[in-house]
């Protein structure tokens, strides 16, 4: 979620140097994203292309057995996290020697007993990526056209004539951002409260997808369309009427339709407004200040529907390692589409529900990825190889200690990254 604090930070929204996991924080772009200037697909390739067959789960390939503790560093990888603060971490690697999982922490807190490794959790902006799939998917079947505007299939919004279907899945709308804006100059333009004691009070109330993009929409635009570029839930809450409009389905109907049910994710969940994990997870906190004191609260329950289409979804580390890998290895869009999908855009490098982060000639080059964080206690991570044949899933969860997020985060990001990628190198490039 763009702009959000992760749970047990002690840090407040408008904090400039605030790393936030889905890699974004007010426009900015961490270092280890590359910024490529890219060119456009022309737009009849783009709408004509069929959606090939989707391979089932039953039809892959089945991974190796995980390798257990043959794989020291990265279980070290995965305690450093742990080490630094976070109640708990669980990861799967899936590369040429294997599947590799394992967990370090607490699945809960006062407890002893270890996070499970394939438990559901939150995925916040991950949801992106699963969004611009099904997009994708109506793009090759003709349904949608990128370089149409969006008022032309939803009229009732007065959405501006200007804005294409490519401006909300690269983030280049210029739409307001319904949890609210920060500017540069430290101008804060508030929405939805998605932070602190008023986000607490609030995390179980229910948002129709309507209602969120109606806000957005009373509020002025933070540039014209397509003349910058700024990462906003409601572009992707507006990809999901997109989707129920042109289908006649719901977005949970058709997520299952399309991919859900053909890759066998049956641990993903589109929950709508229900507050619940349904199944196995680790728990995840929040610290806040509620009159100059810091509390901490459980948020393993919490309705996303404040998300819808942006940051909504549960998953797995499999089912996130199943989908990332269906996706880059073209089982779920046609290679045209897919090539655009992960072509970098603008000053953010941000392709279609996808970062491209560039590792450097001597780590492999080319990654892409999707992080996520929902408003409390979750992170999600889900990193690929351009042919999916090496992928690392994650979940941290937070706890009730202060931890100095702008320092912890990137630094034990970046090591477990380049142990999966590098081969534990320290320096890339």
């Amino acid at each position: 979620m763009s702009g959000s604090v992760t749970a047990a930070s002690g840090l407040r929204k408008t904090d400039k140097d605030k790393i936030v996991l889905d890699g974004v924080n007010r426009g900015r772009m961490p270092r280890v994203f590359g910024r490529v200037a890219v060119a456009a697909l022309a737009a009849a390739l783009l709408a004509g292309v069929a959606t090939p067959g989707v391979a089932t789960a039953d039809s892959r390939p089945a991974p190796k057995a995980a390798a257990g503790q043959d794989r020291p560093e990265l279980q070290k990888a995965v305690q450093e996290f742990v080490d630094a603060g976070y109640a708990g971490m669980q990861l799967r690697v899936h590369d040429q020697r294997g599947e590799w999982v394992g967990s370090a922490g607490v699945r809960k807190l006062g407890a002893n007993a270890k996070p499970p490794t394939d438990g559901q959790f939150w995925v916040g902006s991950v949801t992106k990526t699963f969004t611009a799939t099904v997009v994708m998917q109506l793009v090759a079947e003709g349904k949608i056209g990128l370089d149409r505007p969006v008022a032309g299939y939803l009229p009732e919004l007065g959405l501006d004539q200007r804005i294409t279907v490519r401006m909300l899945l690269q983030h280049t709308s210029g739409l307001f951002n319904y949890t609210g804006e920060y500017y540069d100059d430290g101008t804060v333009v508030p929405g939805i409260p998605a932070t602190g004691k008023e986000w607490v009070g609030n995390r179980f109330r229910s948002y129709r997808p309507e209602e969120l993009v109606r806000l957005a929409l009373s509020k002025p635009a933070r540039f014209e369309p397509g003349t910058d570029q700024n990462y906003s839930n409601t572009n992707y809450t507006l990809a999901l009427l997109l989707i129920e409009k042109v289908t006649g389905r719901s977005y949970a109907e058709e997520m299952q339709r399309r991919i859900l049910r053909p890759l066998g994710l049956t641990g993903t969940v589109v929950p709508g407004t229900r507050a619940e994990i349904p199944g196995p997870h680790a728990h995840g906190y929040y610290r806040y200040q509620d009159a100059g004191q810091w509390k901490v609260v459980d948020v393993a329950r919490q309705n996303l529907s404040l998300l819808a289409g942006a940051g909504d979804m549960i998953s797995t580390t499999k089912d996130l390692q199943t989908f990332i890998s269906a996706l880059m290895g073209g089982e779920l869009v046609p290679a045209p589409l897919l090539a655009e999908m992960r072509k970098p855009h603008g000053k953010l490098g941000y392709g279609f529900g996808l970062w491209v982060q560039d590792l450097g000639p001597n780590c492999g080059g080319t990654i892409f990825q999707h992080n996520g964080s929902p408003p409390g206690g979750y992170g999600a991570l889900m990193y690929s190889t351009p042919d999916g044949s090496k992928t690392l899933t994650a979940s941290v969860t937070t706890g009730d200690a202060a931890i100095d997020q702008a320092q912890t985060f990137p630094k034990a990001l970046d090591k477990l990254v380049k142990e999966v990628f590098c081969d534990g190198k320290t320096t890339v490039g």
